[in-house]
């Protein structure tokens, strides 16, 4: 794709959230709507969100991670700023999220409503930053400077979904994760559909191929993404479900780790994980992802790949993880873990990955 292309595919998408969109209401299909319900800690947290905001939000899912407080997030495409609040209460004074987001009318209820949020969550000072720009350039942001960063339906909406990659990569500090909700299509789709202005803005034209993602994030050096859940999207206008064709798309939330050493597959070295100290607002069972789930003080068989998830990354804290890699046992069967059969912890079909 040339930079022409890039611009006229920024720009569509610009007017339509900018100038078409007035509220949520508007959107012509259900790809850029929450799908399911939030969980208890967000719902309690959505109702300290701005009227304002949450009528023009256009998510497609809760990609709002546990064990965040004190930690430095960004979300990219943050909109009028939902999920930036939403996170703002949950890393607390101590912590920082910034926002980023490439139209200017999007950004305007964002900043209008800080005081009213920061007042709302009984801070002394303001924990959130909002930035005008592309997510495909996050230069203000220095290498290995982030814990996370999080997006809501919008790297399908970017042209150059191998720069935005690259740039979350370089900006996450070692063992920080990109925790995004998106849409994906089970096959590539054809140029009149992914270049259709229409399809691009609405998030069906942009949706990535699991496959071509699952490849993507590899190369770039996330090597083992994992997904939590998916829920098919439904087209209910006539037209833009011609369009498609059979084509079948998905609101997809995946985790991917910045974590070195991550192998192709996963591997057997007698390892065990045991959920050792409740994380706020989880309780006493955690989701890893759609079929690793770890009920408090229970121990579960890992392999390697997962270990190192719950062991390098900000979940240490909360997991004892015994054993090494300095014996190998072969391939591990990465099936569920006894507590994901056990409280129904699947959610649906995965997006690749080693153990997905």
């Amino acid at each position: 794709m040339t930079d022409t292309e890039d611009s006229h595919v920024h720009e569509w998408v610009q007017d339509y959230y900018g100038e078409v969109l007035k509220a949520t209401a508007d959107l012509k299909t259900n790809a850029c709507c929450a799908v399911g319900a939030p969980s208890l800690r967000v719902g309690a947290a959505l109702l300290n969100i701005h009227d304002d905001v949450l009528s023009r939000f256009y998510g497609c899912g809760f990609p709002i991670p546990e064990a965040v407080k004190g930690k430095t997030v960004v979300d990219l495409g943050c909109g009028t700023g939902r999920d930036v609040y939403l996170l703002s209460q949950f890393v607390g004074p101590e912590g920082f999220v910034h926002g980023v987001d490439m139209t200017p009318s999007q950004l305007e209820v964002a900043e209008r409503t800080l005081s009213w949020h920061t007042h709302r969550f009984g801070f002394d000072k303001r924990n959130v930053a909002f930035h005008q720009g592309y997510i495909e350039d996050l230069s203000f942001l220095d290498d290995h400077s982030v814990d996370i960063i999080v997006s809501n339906c919008v790297v399908n909406l970017s042209p150059r979904k191998d720069l935005v990659l690259r740039e979350i990569f370089r900006v996450l500090k070692p063992g920080g994760e990109f925790y995004f909700s998106d849409v994906f299509v089970d096959r590539r789709l054809p140029q009149e559909v992914a270049f259709d202005p229409l399809l691009h803005s609405e998030c069906l034209g942009g949706a990535m191929y699991d496959f071509d993602f699952e490849q993507l994030a590899k190369l770039v050096g996330f090597s083992d993404p994992r997904a939590i859940d998916r829920a098919p999207i439904t087209i209910q206008n006539a037209e833009i479900q011609q369009k498609v064709g059979a084509a079948r798309f998905s609101s997809v939330t995946l985790r991917l780790f910045k974590l070195a050493g991550l192998e192709a597959r996963c591997e057997d070295y007698g390892q065990l994980a045991t959920y050792r100290k409740p994380m706020p607002g989880v309780g006493p069972v955690f989701m890893l992802d759609d079929h690793h789930s770890f009920e408090l003080n229970r121990p579960e068989r890992v392999c390697g790949n997962t270990a190192a998830m719950l062991r390098d990354t900000r979940f240490g804290e909360f997991f004892e993880v015994s054993g090494d890699t300095s014996v190998h046992y072969g391939v591990f069967d990465c099936g569920p873990t006894m507590a994901a059969a056990q409280y129904g912890a699947i959610r649906g079909d995965a997006v690749s990955g080693n153990c997905c």
